[in-house]
């Protein structure tokens, strides 16, 4: 199955590994996607859409065993406030579903922070733009073909 996201990434000439997985449609974590496709939680990146308190739109990529910290993520884009967009919004905004939503071919080119783990593995996974497919691909070309900015962008553990 060919998406949008795969298609953007064909143009940039970029490698990638498409795996498909079932899911029931009540399901969306990411620790689940991460067991179906075979990887450790914390390679497979959820892509989630924010919006400042400007009403600027922005994605943020962490880790699926990992919840967003807005302040940091406040920071790094530079606004005083940020929070989630509504379930509502997301496919008006980006052109996918909850449980879908990936950057590349996403309506509008939305700044993109990505947490600083992203650097750490070989191989990383991400929603090729439809629920039931991830797309794996290295850190460096995601990076590259995302514009993505680098940060801190998750909760400490409380351990």
């Amino acid at each position: 199955m060919r998406t949008n996201a795969a298609r953007f990434l064909d143009t940039l000439k970029i490698p990638y590994e498409l795996r498909e997985y079932q899911l029931d449609p009540e399901e969306f974590s990411a620790e689940l996607v991460a067991e179906k496709i075979g990887l450790p939680p914390e390679q497979v990146f959820k892509t989630l859409l924010c919006v400042t308190h400007e009403r600027d739109h922005v994605f943020a990529v962490i880790p699926g065993d990992q919840e967003l910290d807005f302040k940091k993520l406040a920071h790094a884009a530079g606004t005083r406030k940020i929070e989630m967009v509504s379930v509502k919004e997301v496919q008006t905004l980006t052109g996918y579903i909850r449980g879908g939503v990936t950057v590349f071919g996403a309506k509008k080119n939305f700044p993109v922070y990505s947490d600083e783990t992203i650097e750490l593995f070989d191989t990383i996974s991400v929603s090729a733009g439809t629920r039931g497919l991830q797309m794996l691909l290295s850190p460096a070309d995601y990076l590259r073909a995302a514009q993505a900015t680098i940060a801190p962008l998750t909760r400490e553990s409380a351990s």
